[in-house]
Parts: structure tokens; C-alpha cells; sequence
């Protein structure tokens, strides 16, 4: 336990004996409501000295990024609800479709079985008719042959010549025979045209309770898809809900950053005990060391005391001046990729703080001269020495203004030193600080002559190490 959060809780102990009525100093172990209140808009640290109140501050800092950081377990908890949710819903619509299917195609066979079966009703009828037709010929037959044997022969002599008798004869049992033979094969077409109805029968009974189960199932999945499609909008305004319960603490985190910031006074160019107080908050917010933070920013501008030798004062052509002659001063600020960022910025910052700077004599780098002739081109802001398409173009501008709650000036001490952390994190510091270091210098198209400037920057950082445990940092 520090010094500082000792006195913190001492004061606390004292407030909650003499101010026991007042909401705001209530001790407690839990710092949701406490940090609410410090969090709400003109809500400050009232009767405590800077250095408590920025503890209090810092540790509600600490406390709404844990709740950030839980809620964004479980947004990811709740995304996955989401994924397995729709997964199933999407599974039962191809399942329902895959029923819709078969259900369609169980009912156009069970159509057409009805209509094979009564086309064979119309046959078994038919057939019937004829069966009924051959019988009744063949009980006329039957009938005439039985008159043909009952005549005497004396009556068959009368009747004219015997041949013709016995011919007769004859033909009814020939006819006889072939209406016999008829009647078997119509019997034998009428019971097979039975059996086939039978199966059509058989058949469609089947299809119909098949046709009936899809149905049901069918039914089943389009409820339990309605009831997941319900779960899934409960998970859909749950996860709408947490993602603006970590919205809501990332502002109030914010805010709380910016009201720290705010806390750290320093000139334009710092002293290195104050230097190491603003890296020491830019290394909680970034995780980069502050001895790294402090000696990128030496190389840059010598912590805030170098931070240009020219202005720009053609927008069209870049061109510039000298600052301390009033030299003519070529390629000052690139007119297509950084001008009207630059421009863009002034306005920016003027609109936020009210006139802070002027677009023609606000410092900038001056071109770099290889071999008596300029080279690239200069225009690089701040302490951080960030070009405007860096600054305005990658988003590191509004990367500080996003903690710190207001308009970023690269022309800031703190808002610089921010930056640059931010930067150096981004390049990877926390794995490789020389390469994080030659990143911010030259980005992607680094040579070997240029390790010169990763090599000063982490035997400065060394230095800075030493001198921070020395003053007991």
C-alpha cells in the first residue's frame, strides 16, 4: 500500500464519521455507486487535495475497465448463445423445408394411388358386368341344351332331319365352352384387378400415415423454431443490453482518464520528474513502459522542447519558412497527403479550445536536407512529431480523443505523449521496443541506416531506467 492510498482511506474513515449523512463519501467495498457519482458530470473531488483525488479517480478507472472487461465475457458468452441459436433455427427451416417437401410429394402419390384406385373400381365393374353377361349366356345355354336332351326321338323326327338335331347339339357345347373359358379368364382379370386395388389400398393408407407423421413433425419443428426464434430475441436485446452497459462504462472510463489527464499540470516542455508522471499514465492506459515513451519522445522533440523549426505558409505547394530567419523553407508540408488533414485539424482544435492555433504559425518540421538537397518532406506536429496523415489519416488523433474527451492537439504535451504510446503499443513495444521504435520512425520502409535511431531510443530508455530508480520510480 502506497502513501497516497493510505491517506485515501484515512480520509475516507474520517469523512465517514463527520459526514455520515452525505451520499457521496460513503466507504465501501464496493465502488459502483462511489464511482458513479465522481463519474457524473460536475461531480469533482470536493475537499480532497490532487494527488487523492487522482487515486480515487485512477481507481475507478481501473473499476469501470473490469466491468468493461467482464461484460466483454459475457458479450462473447451471449454472441455464442446467438451462433447456437441460429444454427438450430436455421437447422429447423431446412428440416421443416426438407418435411414441406415430402409432405407435398406423399400428398400428389396418395392423389394419384385415388385416382389409379377408382380407374381400377371402373375395371373390377366392368369386369363384373361381363362375368354377369357370360354367366347368363351360359345359362342359356345350359337351358337349351337341357331342351335339346329332353326331345324324344319321335319328336326329333317330326322335326325334320336327325343331322340337324345332332348339330345343333353340337354347337350349344362348343358355345358352351368358349363362354366357360370367358367366364375364367374375366374371373381370373376381376380377382387380379382386386388384388391391385388391395395393394393401391394397402399403399395409400400407408402414404397417408406417413403423410400424417411428416405433418405432425412438420408442426413440432415450425414450434420449437418459433421458440428458439423467441430465445434468440431475448439473447439479441440481452447482448443489445450488454453492449451498452460496456459502451456506457468505456465513457465513464473515458471521462475519468480525461479528468486525470486533466489533473497532471505541466508547461509546454516538461521537466523529466513531470515527463515521467505523464508516461506513467500513458503506460496504464497502453501498457508501454514509461522509459521507452520518454525517450521516442526525446529523439522526436527532446520531451516538448523542439517541436518544429518552421511554418507552413503555402497550402497549395507546401512551402514554408524558416522560423527563426524567415527563410524560404521548400517541401514544408505535403500538399496531397497532409495539407488538408493539417487544415482539417487546425479547424478542429480552434472550434474545441477556442483559437489555439494559427494555421500559418503553428511549428512544424522543416524538410530534412541529404546532400545540400531537401529530402522527402517535412511537416511533422508536436512533441510526437506526427505527420497530419498520421495524426488525422490513421486515427491517432481520435484515438487520444476517445480517453481524453476532447479534440487531440499533437502540439499537446500530454495529448503527444499519449499518442506516441498509443503508436508504440500498436508497433508491438510490449514484444519488441527496438522494432516498435523503428516502426514509429519509418514506418514499413525502414533501412539499415536508419537502426541508428531504434538503437538511440532504447539506450535512452535504458538511461531513463536508471534515472527513474534513482528517484525511487
Amino acid at each position: 500500500m502506497t502513501i497516497t492510498d493510505f491517506k485515501v482511506i484515512i480520509f475516507y474513515l474520517f469523512l465517514s464519521l463527520v459526514f455520515a449523512a452525505t451520499p457521496f463519501f460513503v466507504l465501501a467495498e464496493d465502488l459502483s455507486e462511489t464511482c458513479r457519482q465522481i463519474s457524473e458530470p460536475g461531480n469533482s473531488c470536493q475537499n480532497l487535495s490532487s494527488a487523492d483525488c487522482r487515486t480515487m479517480l485512477e481507481k475507478c478507472a481501473v473499476y469501470y475497465d473490469e466491468q468493461s472487461a467482464q461484460i466483454a465475457k459475457d458479450i462473447t458468452k451471449t454472441q455464442q448463445q446467438k451462433n447456437t441459436l441460429q444454427n438450430q433455427i436455421t437447422s429447423l427451416k431446412k428440416k421443416i423445408q426438407g418435411l414441406t417437401h415430402q409432405i407435398s410429394q406423399g400428398t400428389v402419390m396418395i392423389k394419384d394411388l385415388n385416382l389409379q384406385i377408382q380407374d381400377t373400381q371402373v375395371s373390377i365393374d366392368k369386369t363384373t358386368s361381363k362375368i354377369q353377361d357370360a354367366q347368363n349366356q351360359i345359362a342359356g345355354i345350359l337351358r337349351a341344351v337341357y331342351s335339346e336332351d329332353k326331345k324324344s326321338p319321335f319328336v326329333i323326327l317330326l322335326e325334320g332331319d336327325l343331322s340337324d338335331f345332332f348339330s345343333n347339339v353340337a354347337r350349344l357345347e362348343n358355345l358352351n365352352a368358349r363362354v366357360s373359358d370367358l367366364l375364367g379368364s374375366t374371373s381370373d382379370l376381376k380377382s387380379y384387378l382386386q388384388g391391385q386395388k388391395s395393394k393401391m389400398d394397402t399403399e395409400r393408407i400407408q402414404l397417408q400415415k406417413t403423410v400424417q407423421i411428416q405433418s405432425l413433425q412438420k408442426q413440432e419443428n415450425e414450434q420449437n423454431k418459433k421458440q428458439q426464434e423467441g430465445y434468440l430475441k431475448l439473447t439479441e436485446e440481452q447482448y443489445q443490453e450488454q453492449l451498452k452497459q460496456k459502451q456506457d462504462n468505456e465513457k465513464k472510463a473515458a471521462a475519468i482518464r480525461s479528468r486525470i489527464f486533466e489533473l497532471i499540470g505541466v508547461p509546454t516542455a516538461p521537466t523529466f520528474g513531470q515527463a515521467y508522471e505523464i508516461a506513467q499514465y500513458v503506460s496504464k492506459v497502453t501498457g508501454v513502459r514509461p522509459a521507452l515513451i520518454m525517450a521516442v519522445l526525446t529523439q522526436e522533440s527532446n520531451l516538448g522542447k523542439n517541436v518544429g523549426q518552421c511554418y507552413l505558409k503555402n497550402t497549395q505547394t507546401g512551402d514554408g519558412i524558416k522560423i527563426k530567419t524567415g527563410q524560404f523553407s521548400p517541401r514544408t508540408m505535403n500538399p496531397k497527403r497532409d495539407v488538408s488533414h493539417y487544415l482539417n485539424l487546425i479547424d478542429a482544435i480552434n472550434e474545441d479550445r477556442g483559437l489555439a492555433r494559427e494555421v500559418l504559425s503553428t511549428p512544424v518540421s522543416c524538410v530534412v536536407y541529404y546532400n545540400s538537397k531537401p529530402y522527402g518532406w517535412g511537416g511533422a506536429m508536436g512533441p510526437g512529431q506526427f505527420i497530419p496523415s498520421t495524426w488525422v489519416g490513421l486515427g491517432y488523433g481520435q484515438k487520444v480523443s476517445n480517453i481524453t474527451g476532447k479534440v487531440a492537439d499533437p502540439w499537446d504535451i500530454k495529448d503527444a505523449f499519449l499518442a506516441t504510446g498509443l503508436l508504440l503499443k500498436d508497433n508491438g513495444a510490449k514484444k519488441n521496443e527496438f522494432n516498435a521504435a523503428m516502426q514509429y520512425y519509418c514506418g514499413g520502409s525502414c533501412t539499415s541506416y536508419d537502426k541508428f535511431y531504434g538503437r538511440s531510443v532504447i539506450s535512452i530508455a535504458n538511461q531513463y531506467e536508471d534515472d527513474i530508480r534513482a528517484i525511487g520510480g
